[in-house]
Formats: C-alpha cells, structure tokens, sequence
C-alpha cells in the first residue's frame, strides 16, 4: 500500500468496505459485504497536502502490529530514498500536536531515510474511530498475526467497554472469528511465542485449548512441532490424552460398593450458586474439593453462550 498517490473520496465510507478509497488504493477489489453496517468514516474535506515533521508526529497508540518485518522496512528506506513518501499520511491534530492514523511503516521509513518532513492529510476522528481504522486496515493488508489480533479486539473491548457482536458490527468480522481469536489469549506464552513464530497455526492452538494444564498445554505444542502434526491430528491427539486420563482415574474393585448420591451444597453454598445462575441465567455448580478449596463451573452450549455469559460476567464486574 505503501507507494500510491491518490486523493482521498469526499463521501463518507463504512470502515468495513470504505477503508480503500480512506487509506488511498486507486484501484480497490469490488467491496464484501460485511456481517452488519460498520461506522461512519469522516474522510478528507480536502485534497490540499500538509507537510509535517517527522519528529512532530506521534505514533498511533491504538496500533496493533507489535513487530515489524525489518527486511521489507529496509526496503521501503531504499524506495523512500529515490523516490520520496508518494502516498500521503494519515494524521489527526490532538492537544499534542499531530497523532498518526494510518501509514507507519512510511514514517519509520522515512525517518530512517533522514527525512525532515512528510506530507500527510489531517483528519478529524475520535479515538473509537481511530482504534477500529487500525484493526481494519492491518485486517484488510494481513499484517496482523493472530496473537497481535487477539490483544487488539481485547484491548478495543476493554477501553470502549463493548460486547464482542459489537466489535463485530464495527469492523466487519464475524461474531464467532473475533471470539475463537479472543481464545487465544488464554494460552501460555510459550505457545503465543511459537504461533507468531508460526511453528504452529491458529487451528493447532485452538486444539489446545480444551487441555486445562499449562504444562500439558505446552507439551502438546512441543510434540505437534516434533512430529509436525496437522491440526486434526493434534485434536486427535487431544482426545486421546483426556481418554487416558478418564481411564487412569478409573479403579476396578472386585465388588464396587454402591454408588453414593454427590453431597447436596449447605444452605450457604446452595444460596450462593442459585445468585450466580441468576447473574450468568446460566447452569452454575460451586463444588467443594477441600476446606478452603473449590470450583465454580459455568455450563454453556454454544458460542453464542459464551459470549452472553462473558458480557454478563464483565458488566457485573
């Protein structure tokens, strides 16, 4: 994207179809229809280019790419060096001073090019607008891996204090993708480190997940590596571990006495589940495995659920 010379459209543009003519492609791919109607995006009032120094810009803080590829930053100088910034930057005016939008590989570039200036377009945007051009432009250039995904749709979902539909409808994203890359998350930094690495893919992680031992959790991973398995295999292998597992917690006993009914929780403990159903409208067991010990289990039977059950823990915290 870097590289192109367009004006930018006068005609306001939902974020899910309209970040093209926005970010300035000349030629943009017939539009896909998104899930639901994305946001209104404020696009230039003016074709006028402002020149702005490299030192005086901000970077944007609701960025999402954490790591840059050094090799295609290196080439960019080289290109920046013959032939200067050819596609304006996307800029706002803050307290501060400028705040960039969008095009930062172009401001690194440049600035490792001994650029004094650049030119960029000033545009009026909040931070919410901001935040959602960010996800939806490195959405719509690939440059996100899932991990930097994931920590963008949490970190939205945090500040702006919004359900997952509603991320959905903002930038254009299924409901069930953003909360599968929410999952990610979960998983230990080992693994996180090893998926950006792409050692392994989205599809083996999400594998991962139903193992609630971090240790297995990592073995898993390591073994999937070794033995380099597909994701199906590793969700074979999976359900083979938890198999085991059930088999080795099985003792057989020549007259199994009679099976005894689960202890029924005290008064106390029956009063305390029946209000967190009432808070979740979920099925919610509190089990006792010790004096100061326990689980609280959540059931939920879809990923639609899940999400409910997440919104409704959040805004009782």
């Amino acid at each position: 994207m870097d590289g192109q010379q367009q004006d930018l459209s006068g005609v306001k543009r939902r974020l899910g179809r309209g970040l093209n003519s926005l970010l300035g492609h000349s030629n943009p791919e017939p539009p896909v229809e998104s899930p639901a109607s994305a946001p209104v995006v404020p696009a230039a009032e003016s074709s006028e280019l402002v020149h702005v120094s490299v030192d005086e810009i901000e970077r944007n803080p609701y960025q999402p790419r954490r790591e840059f590829d050094l090799d295609a930053i290196n080439e960019l100088v080289d290109s920046v060096s013959q032939h200067g910034v050819l596609q304006p930057l996307l800029v706002r005016l803050t307290a501060d001073g400028y705040q960039l939008i969008s095009g930062e590989r172009r401001l690194i570039a440049s600035q490792n090019a001994g650029l004094r200036t650049v030119p960029c377009r000033v545009l009026e945007m909040d931070d919410q607008t901001v935040f959602e051009v960010a996800i939806v432009e490195n959405d719509q250039r690939q440059d996100l891996n899932d991990i930097e995904r994931a920590q963008a749709y949490q970190e939205y979902l945090d500040k702006f204090h919004c359900t997952v539909e509603d991320l959905s409808r903002k930038v254009g994203k299924g409901r069930s993708s953003i909360s599968n890359c929410l999952r990610l998350l979960e998983l230990p930094e080992f693994i996180k480190r090893a998926l950006i690495d792409k050692k392994i893919s989205a599809g083996h992680c999400r594998a991962l997940l139903p193992l609630e031992d971090e240790s297995q959790q990592i073995a898993m991973c390591q073994r999937i590596q070794s033995e380099s398995l597909s994701v199906r295999q590793a969700e074979q292998a999976v359900r083979e571990l938890h198999q085991d597992e059930e088999q080795a917690e099985t003792v057989p006993f020549e007259k199994p006495p009679a099976a005894k009914a689960a202890p029924r929780p005290n008064q106390h403990l029956a009063s305390l589940q029946q209000q967190l159903r009432d808070t979740v409208s979920a099925k919610v067991d509190i089990r006792l495995t010790g004096k100061d010990r326990g689980k609280i289990i959540i059931h939920f039977g879809s990923n639609d659920e899940f999400e409910r059950i997440l919104g409704q823990l959040k805004k009782a915290a």
